[in-house]
């Protein structure tokens, strides 16, 4: 049985600018479910808001079709476009509260609107207050309010109608955090308590983590990831989730961590995962005790999303060989995710350095030896064979011209293998190296 209360079936959508089009969503297919909290991230223009806006019928597709309880959005009109958007509510950034209306009007205007009498209007907005624990507030005006409580009043007037469906337009950015916390739990309580499917768009990923089931990554246009927000979590495919996700967990060294492993020249480090149970068994303590290793902790880190726990830690475990193998296969065994990971490099060593600084003097003479072989001779038989020279010969200054011009590339290719074995010194890693990370 199909439960998808939204669904986007192969949505493009273009908008005019200077008389040219610009594509500002391509190929969306989404569904989401009835009683879900569905996030959309993405970075600023990536094509959030106007996939919002093509949910309440704001904007229409140019290709493909939005479905709302399986009907065509675009093939309604009149009276029932009108039914549809009753049952779609909506609150903003920015609160779009009108200044000259108390609180209690502000509430009242989709009532009104909707033709509802005194009584029943009086009785829903006390109700609505209460909800949203403004009961104080009945008569006051939009500027004596905080940020909070106008999104309060925002979240009340779309809940008014009693909506089945509630969009979210970068509900929280505007907010300080605590104040975010608490209107992401009232959120929150709102989907529990009347069972409204919730379509919340952000770029933060903290507001994903605490609220969302599930979440659709966006980046010009097109959805690049989507899925549970555990999964997306744990385990991101794309860059930009991966972006994301590095934002609220933290899985990699600190800058200070790093610096000492480049400068400690021994064991290898590990990138451990712990998923859910696995997270809170005591796996390291029984390592420890089992096996004749040593533990280092270098870094570790945990995180709640959607209850249940996400944790990242980065270790050295000193041993010999046969034992380390031992302990790494007993972490596969108590399930900790793929431990066998980015193993990080060390620093160069003295005798590594002049091995380095060695070849590359090699590379350097045999470079100058080219150059004063090849290059010298070629350099003055082009200047004969110019036009007006000694032996002028357009054909033979033609076909040279060109090698030599390459073959001026030669110091500054030269000057490059040079400085190559102080790049660690430069940039703390050489070339080609990963980053010590945990991605």
């Amino acid at each position: 049985m199909n439960n998808a209360m939204i669904e986007f079936r192969h949505v493009s959508k273009s908008f005019s600018r200077k008389g040219h089009p610009v594509l500002a969503l391509q190929d969306i297919n989404l569904s989401i479910e009835r009683g879900d909290i569905f996030g959309i991230i993405g970075y600023s223009g990536a094509g959030k808001s106007t996939l919002l806006r093509l949910i309440n019928r704001l904007e229409t597709p140019g290709e493909g079709e939005v479905l709302l309880n399986g009907e065509p959005l675009q093939a309604c009109s009149g009276q029932r476009l009108q039914a549809i958007k009753k049952d779609i509510g909506m609150i903003f950034q920015n609160f779009n509260l009108l200044n000259s209306k108390t609180v209690f009007h502000n509430i009242a205007i989709p009532l009104i609107l909707q033709g509802r009498d005194k009584a029943f209007i009086q009785a829903r907005v006390a109700e609505l207050l209460a909800f949203v624990d403004l009961s104080d507030k009945i008569h006051s005006y939009p500027n004596e309010l905080s940020g909070g409580q106008k999104q309060r009043v925002g979240i009340a007037r779309a809940l008014a109608t009693n909506p089945s469906v509630l969009l979210c337009d970068e509900a929280t950015s505007a907010l300080d955090p605590h104040t975010t916390v608490q209107i992401l739990l009232l959120l929150q309580e709102i989907n529990r308590r009347y069972g409204i499917t919730i379509v919340l768009i952000t770029h933060e990923m903290s507001v994903i983590q605490k609220i969302c089931h599930k979440v659709a990554v966006m980046q010009a246009g097109r959805i690049v990831e989507q899925g549970a927000v555990f999964d997306l979590f744990a385990q991101p495919q794309h860059p930009v989730t991966a972006s994301f996700v590095q934002s609220v967990v933290h899985d990699r060294l600190p800058q200070r961590v790093a610096s000492f492993l480049q400068r400690d020249n021994g064991a290898r480090a590990l990138r451990l995962e712990f998923v859910g149970a696995t997270a809170q068994k005591p796996i390291i303590n029984h390592l420890i005790r089992e096996y004749a290793v040593e533990v280092n902790i270098l870094f570790a880190s945990m995180s709640e999303v959607q209850g249940r726990i996400l944790g990242f830690m980065i270790m050295q475990l000193l041993g010999e060989p046969d034992e380390t193998e031992r302990a790494i296969t007993h972490l596969v065994d108590a399930g900790v995710k793929s431990p066998m990971f980015d193993l990080i490099d060390t620093a160069i060593t003295g005798d590594q350095f002049l091995l380095a600084l060695h070849d590359t003097l090699i590379m350097v003479a045999v470079s100058l030896g080219f150059g004063a072989l090849i290059g010298v001779p070629l350099g003055i038989v082009l200047v004969v064979c110019r036009p007006g020279g000694i032996v002028a010969n357009p054909v033979v200054h033609q076909a040279l011209n060109p090698l030599i011009n390459v073959l001026r590339s030669l110091p500054f290719i030269i000057l490059l293998i040079v400085i190559l074995p102080f790049t660690r010194l430069l940039v703390g890693t050489t070339i080609g190296t990963r980053e010590p990370s945990c991605r």
